[in-house]
């Protein structure tokens, strides 16, 4: 009676809670509501875009938008996974573009009408989104007005609808594709070279100068009289605070017990495919035994002399031996094979075949054809009178080209055997053919292999002893990754770091569709020095994680980056004190070899530097910029660059007219090209989008 009280307490206290939220759904306003609720449910949003949330139910409706538009135009009902991530990514590109990108090109003034969308469907000029699309293409892969045509008049009968949802589809396409055409052409039009600009370019790249120089390096040694202090790192980090901005992502640590055959596992292997061996050498129904007892079923192809050198050439040998039969079991990679030549033919590696396609219900008409063409009738005139396939791209009506076992229409296997010039009639999945082949390359001794393989396969024992041993490791961290670090280190245990993990990774490392490991790196009761229980990958892989650091989106910590901004400091003041000693020990010499006497160096020399090689790598831009700039036969420097000091004298110059106003534009054209490719990060950038999908799919 107790416990039935208790229960009917709490029941009652529920339905009191169930009724106060009814009352206030009535009393505050629906959409304070919806907000406040939100507030303890934003956890399960898909992310944002431009501060609004992305409801997780929402983002879904676009995912089975885009996946029934995926299943209409494969015809497949099933969805692969890494058809399904691009699914996804599709709808959430798809929704920054509605809800972020297009606005933003509205209020640069960008329109694009119903009347617009009308005329690139059925005017002059077809949106290139329709002329590409398969199912507006012609036999010959050309765009087919007339298929549009037929399409569109269909929608209005088609009850599944499939048909206006496909349209509804092309149409959205159409319109952000032709947002993207007018913006780009905005930007392109508004990058203007001016004369000035052209002027100058042509005259930076045409001047060249022939310099020789002394370089005095820098070294590797350790200058303890340099010092760069705190602030001086804390100045440099605020005046380049943008170059250190990071996305959220996590440090982490595993072992992976990968689970793989143990020898008693070869060993059954090895006794089954011994035990099929005597049946498989006699069976006259190898394609029946083979599909029951093989991992590999009977292939219809033919292997030549040669073409199995590398991968099996003890195969090779065998097949093309003397009174090749059965070949005896043998293990590579830990798969057992079995090998039995089915079938010897001589067979050309290509034929050069022509057709007559006729429907399944023209085999009379096949017959008569057939007999005209033994008999000398003109094949070309035939073809075109009553073949099916009258491709216009060929060079002769009945064309079809070279084929080959590997470029083959199925059922037409028979070419690769056929003498130049017979007639033969074959039937295949596209209707009945009247074959001939005009040529082919000269036969040679083929066969075709029967192969029994047994993959070696973990079996229950080594999956139990596998799990044990990662099982173990876990227990024993007891969560602490202090634990995890001493006991991986005292049992030298293989540990795999992966640092800037993002939580939309896939891969961990080597290893694939880790997603049950990323959600456990990012769950939010997972901290830092956290190491997680077992977490099984694909079924064969188990995994033990500790988590070492979480580094949040924003600014990288100025103390994460100190050490890497102090060396930086310290180069530069190296520079300059190098740059200060070269002067002081050069001061009043006018010879170059003089200079590269008392440095203790060496003259180098270099002929045609342009200023406008200044993006090359192989000469420092300091270097580049100062040759631009120094007078013809003056000594000059010293220079400061990244690897040393430069001393020089530009001992020619020269003006040519190889850089034209063309190669000017040329280069215009390849920064507007860049700019326009960069486009997509700066929207990305500046929509303030927060990617949470990961948490869901």
């Amino acid at each position: 009676m107790a416990v039935l009280e208790k229960i009917r307490v709490k029941l009652g206290i529920l339905i009191t809670v169930l009724i106060a939220v009814a009352l206030l759904s009535f009393i505050i306003d629906p959409g304070t509501l919806e907000t406040t609720l939100s507030y303890f449910s934003s956890k399960y949003d898909v992310g944002k875009i431009d501060g609004k949330k992305v409801r997780y139910n929402d983002f879904q409706k676009e995912v089975d938008y885009f996946t029934n538009i995926y299943t209409l135009t494969t015809g497949s009902q099933s969805v692969s996974e890494e058809a399904m991530q691009a699914i996804n990514e599709s709808a959430w590109q798809y929704l920054i573009t509605e809800q972020y990108v297009i606005p933003q090109m509205r209020k640069a003034g960008l329109t694009v009408g119903d009347d617009e969308i009308l005329d690139m469907s059925r005017g002059k000029e077809i949106s290139p989104v329709l002329s590409s699309d398969p199912v507006f293409l012609d036999a010959s892969g050309n765009f087919s007005r007339e298929r549009l045509m037929d399409f569109i008049h269909a929608i209005p009968g088609d009850a599944s609808g499939n048909l206006a949802a496909y349209w509804n589809f092309l149409q959205q396409s159409m319109t952000s594709q032709q947002y993207f055409t007018k913006y780009n052409s905005l930007l392109t039009g508004s990058s203007i070279l001016t004369p000035v600009e052209l002027r100058r370019q042509i005259e930076e790249n045409n001047t060249t100068s022939d310099v020789e120089f002394v370089m005095m390096p820098f070294g590797f040694q350790r200058d303890t009289t340099i010092k760069v202090s705190d602030k001086e790192v804390e100045d440099y980090y605020n005046a380049h605070k943008n170059n250190y901005r990071q996305s959220a992502s996590r440090d982490v640590e595993f072992v992976a017990y990968e689970v793989v055959p143990s020898e008693a596992d070869i060993k059954a292997a090895e006794e089954e495919i011994n035990s099929l061996f005597e049946e498989f050498s006699t069976t006259a129904n190898l394609r029946t035994f083979l599909s029951m007892n093989s991992d590999t079923p009977l292939q219809n192809y033919y292997f030549k002399k040669g073409e199995l050198e590398n991968d099996f050439p003890e195969v090779d040998e065998f097949a093309f031996g003397r009174n090749p039969g059965v070949m005896p079991v043998f293990n590579k990679d830990n798969v057992f094979y079995a090998v039995r030549v089915n079938d010897v033919k001589n067979m050309s590696d290509s034929a050069f075949v022509r057709h007559i396609l006729l429907s399944f219900d023209q085999k009379d008409r096949a017959d008569s054809i057939a007999n005209v063409l033994r008999n000398g009738g003109d094949f070309s005139e035939l073809a075109s009178r009553f073949s099916l396939d009258q491709n216009p791209n060929v060079a002769n009506p009945g064309d079809i080209g070279w084929m080959t076992q590997t470029s083959m229409i199925p059922g037409m296997e028979e070419v690769l055997t056929m003498r130049p010039g017979a007639v033969a009639e074959m039937e295949t999945d596209y209707g009945l053919h009247i074959v001939t082949v005009t040529d082919r390359t000269a036969p040679v001794k083929k066969v075709q292999l029967a192969i029994l393989s047994k993959e070696v396969l973990p079996g229950k024992e080594t999956f139990q002893d596998f799990y044990a041993k990662a099982n173990d490791l876990a227990s024993r961290c007891e969560g602490k990754i202090e634990n995890f670090e001493r006991i991986t280190a005292e049992e030298d245990l293989p540990v795999v770091p992966a640092n800037r993990v993002a939580e939309s990774a896939r891969q961990l490392s080597r290893y694939d569709d880790v997603r049950e490991v990323i959600r456990w790196i990012y769950d939010d009761k997972t901290k830092v020095g956290d190491v997680s229980p077992i977490i099984t990958v694909n079924n064969d892989i188990y995994f033990v994680v500790a988590l070492k650091q979480i580094h949040e989106e924003g600014y990288t910590p100025v103390s994460n980056v100190a050490s890497t901004i102090r060396y930086q400091l310290t180069n530069r003041k190296r520079a300059e004190k190098v740059k200060g000693e070269v002067a002081e020990r050069i001061a009043g010499l006018t010879d170059i070899q003089a200079i590269a006497d008392t440095l203790g160096q060496t003259v180098s020399t270099r002929e045609g530097i342009t200023f406008g090689s200044m993006s090359g790598n192989s000469t420092e831009p300091a270097f580049i910029g100062a040759v631009a700039g120094a007078e013809t036969g003056v000594i000059a420097g010293p220079v400061a660059g990244n690897a040393g000091v430069y001393v020089f004298k530009v001992n020619n110059r020269e003006t040519g007219a190889f850089y034209t106003e063309d190669d000017a534009k040329i280069k215009a054209a390849q920064v507007d090209t860049y700019q326009i490719n960069s486009l997509s990060r700066i929207f990305f950038d500046r929509a303030d989008i927060k990617d949470n999908r990961a948490r869901f799919y």
